[in-house]
């Protein structure tokens, strides 16, 4: 039987070890950390559970990817509320827009937008719904072997068979343009709000922004957003939890130090603890420069030798919960000015009152995020450490200035507020350099597939289709349907005895993600 290996406990790397495990193969996770999930994870400070990066969780509609994993991980329930509205988006003159799930998202963009915002959104949706029809197939793409540029070709004929024929010209040119081609005569308001949601969708903005990637990514509260239980970290608890059930083995504080590759085959994996742990094949939930380190001279030509994207400024919160207003909305994005990122445009993250777990009695855990570059935090890190505790306090404050616009009296009501910079994202998730939320979406064709060589896989938020817990997870899933596939010729395993593997042939073409959330799923 093959033994298989994944190094990193995200969510992409367990998404793939439990289909795995659910098959009957070997499987052994390893995590450097304590807990898993990464920077999806929810760690403890002082009483409180705070989400350590990611705070956004969708997907779980029926059909969708979340949906798919569960099936086929064997999850009969996420500890999931769905909520409605998904998130409060503040812009600088004042207005507030409430991205609603349902059909009240209309009036919504009348209201804040005008009329002629509406041809905007009518694109985005469309185009949205014809592309996550062809996503939830998880397509092999890019294509890296024969039958998958085959597959590509077979599940591309079936998905034009299910769109109007109108579409297919502007899919084609969107397909090499920015979302900004559709906003050339929209409104102020509505191209600085879209250039807000697409930073923390796509990391970039609508200039940059690959027309079809921005439209999807653009496209996730509607298709609806949900509390978990415990924090986002419960999504890769859950995972962990099918890991084992099905024979999987998990170790943590066992951080990978080396992939042993012979013959061009991955053998092993050495941690620094002095084990090794022989693998047939190695998947590694890690950035492409995580995994040069660990392959050494093995490294494959097409890792990259640079990289661009961003980093993360954090202010984690311990709050008062009397400062809240009743049915307050837990998800907010301030934009408080241009240009965004560095603390100007701030995300918010409250737990949820019915949480009792994310906090001492009355109180309640509050991530903030905003972008942030690289390479002057570690500049003044190396190399002036008090310039690098100014500067921390200074986002901090600024931080926490913009979120009040969203939550007023905030400070005042802060029991514990605890920065994290690039810096800390490294020490505790072991990303070079603290790089989060993948790579910027500016064109299609510079997505990473997953194979790296014989028996070498990699997963997370550097494959295709990249960002949020719900497109790592979808990755992790077209992973493991290949190695399955792969296997099958060998062994007994097939991916079609695994339930979630392919898409439910009787879905239809017109569901849409209003369809009502079973509650096998998702706990209301």
């Amino acid at each position: 039987m093959s033994r298989i290996v994944v190094i990193g406990a995200g969510v992409g790397g367990l998404a793939t070890a439990a289909v795995l495990a659910r098959a009957g193969l070997d499987i052994t996770v390893l995590e450097a950390h304590i807990y898993p999930g990464g920077c999806a994870g929810t760690f403890y400070h002082q009483g409180y559970r705070f989400d350590a990066g990611a705070t956004l969780a969708g997907g779980f509609y029926p059909g969708g990817p979340m949906d798919l994993v569960a099936q086929a991980a064997g999850v009969e329930q996420w500890p999931a509320h769905a909520s409605n509205p998904a998130m409060v988006v503040h812009l600088p003159a004042g207005s507030a827009v409430t991205r609603w799930t349902d059909e009240r998202r209309w009036q919504e963009h009348r209201r804040i937008f005008g009329p002629q915002a509406e041809t905007f959104w009518r694109w985005q949706e469309r185009t949205a719904d014809a592309l996550w029809r062809l996503a939830l197939q998880t397509p092999p793409w890019p294509p890296q072997t024969p039958a998958e540029l085959i597959g590509l070709g077979q599940k591309g004929l079936a998905w034009l068979s299910r769109n109007p024929l109108d579409m297919l010209p502007h899919l084609a040119a969107d397909a090499f343009r920015p979302v900004a081609a559709h906003l050339r005569h929209a409104p102020e308001p509505l191209r600085l709000f879209v250039d807000g949601q697409l930073l923390i969708a796509a990391q970039v903005t609508s200039g940059q922004a690959n027309a079809l990637y921005g439209a999807a990514a653009l496209d996730l509260p509607r298709r609806g957003v949900v509390h978990l239980a415990g924090g986002m970290g419960a999504i890769a608890e859950t995972l962990a939890q099918a890991v084992r059930q099905y024979g999987g083995q998990i170790y943590y504080r066992q951080e990978a130090s080396r992939i042993v590759v012979e013959r061009g085959r991955p053998v092993a994996v050495e941690t620094k603890r002095g084990k090794s742990f022989p693998a047939d094949v190695v998947i590694a939930n890690l950035t492409p420069w995580n995994v040069t380190q660990l392959l050494s001279e093995s490294t494959p030509p097409r890792l990259p030798a640079s990289f661009d994207g961003w980093g993360a400024f954090m202010v984690y919160v311990g709050l008062d919960g009397a400062v809240l207003p009743a049915e307050f909305p837990l998800h907010h994005q301030v934009i408080a000015r241009e240009p965004l990122a560095e603390g100007n445009t701030v995300f918010l993250s409250l737990s949820p009152g019915w949480d009792k777990t994310r906090g001492p009695a009355g109180q309640r855990a509050l991530t903030l995020s905003t972008h942030t570059r690289l390479a002057d935090w570690w500049q003044l890190f190396e190399h002036d450490r008090p310039a690098y505790e100014a500067r921390k306090v200074a986002y901090a404050e600024r931080m926490l200035a913009a979120a009040e616009t969203a939550l007023p009296g905030l400070r005042q009501a802060a029991n514990l507020i605890l920065p994290g910079t690039p810096i800390t994202f490294q020490r505790f998730t072991r990303r070079a350099w603290g790089w989060v939320g993948g790579l910027p979406q500016t064109n299609l064709f510079r997505a990473w597939g997953p194979r790296l060589g014989p028996g070498l896989w990699l997963v997370g938020d550097s494959i295709f289709p990249g960002q949020s817990t719900a497109a790592v997870a979808l990755g992790g899933l077209r992973v493991a349907g290949t190695i399955l596939r792969e296997l099958g010729g060998q062994t007994a395993f097939h991916p079609q005895a695994v339930p979630g593997l392919l898409l439910k042939r009787d879905m239809k073409a017109s569901d849409t993600p209003e369809t009502t959330w079973p509650a096998a799923l998702v706990r209301r």
